[in-house]
Formats: C-alpha cells, structure tokens, sequence
C-alpha cells in the first residue's frame, strides 16, 4: 500500500490544531481576583469558544480522511480548510461579545492566555490554510 507524504501545509495544520487544543484548555477570562469574591473563571467550552475546539478536531479528521480511506477525498482541499478557519474565528470572534461584555479587563493576555493563544494558532492555522492553496491537487 503506498503512502502519500503529508505535505508541509498539513504539518503545519496539525501544529496549529495542537495549539488550539491546548488554548481550549486553559483560561479564556478570569475576573474577581483580589477583591475578597472567588474568582469567575471561564474557559472555551463556555461558550461559542466551543466552535474552536470544534474546528480543530474536524481539521484532524480531514487531515486523516484520505490516509483511512486509502485514496484521494473530495472533501480534501483548501477550501474545506478555509471553511474550518472562517468558523473558529468566528467562534473565537463572537465569544467575548457573548459572555464578556461587563468586565473586558478580564481578557488581558495575563488573565485570559487560553483566548489569545486561540487567536495565534487560528494565525498559524491561516498560514497553513494560505500555503495548501499553493499546493497541486492530491492525486
């Protein structure tokens, strides 16, 4: 059975769905720290966040679809990726707006690293997303 290489525009994906995992995982909104209340703690499962997490597990199962089915996929093209990338944007886009609109100091980088975190690997998910244009078409 023959295998076909990854392509860089894949590495570079699954690189990018490795950091959007993790920054699911950590804080996207910490507020009530210091003033005498626990703190509020959110995360990426709070809220349209979700959709990131989303996007990145479709991303590996679309980077994995062509090797299980052992031929090339339709569904396998750049275009799908930009699809993926335009709707965990949004979802990171839409989620301070939906939960975060009365604190915002609550989204500083030192408060919310799991939310700014999500917008480099949707940064490094462009570029892979702008390199697979570039690339042939899988045969």
């Amino acid at each position: 059975m023959h295998r076909r290489p990854l392509g860089r525009a894949r590495l570079i994906a699954l690189g990018a769905v490795a950091i959007l995992l993790v920054a699911c995982l950590l804080p996207w909104y910490r507020a009530g720290d210091g003033i005498g209340l626990p703190p509020i703690v959110l995360r990426a499962f709070d809220g349209s966040g979700i959709v990131v997490f989303l996007a990145a597990l479709a991303t590996v199962a679309l980077i994995a679809l062509p090797y299980a089915a052992d031929r090339p996929v339709g569904l396998d093209r750049p275009v799908a990726y930009l699809l993926l990338l335009l709707a965990g944007a949004a979802g990171a886009a839409v989620w301070p707006i939906e939960l975060v609109a009365t604190y915002p100091a609550g989204l500083l980088p030192d408060r919310a690293p799991g939310y700014w975190l999500a917008w480099l690997g949707l940064a490094v998910y462009a570029r892979a997303v702008y390199e697979s244009f570039g690339e042939p078409p899988r045969e």
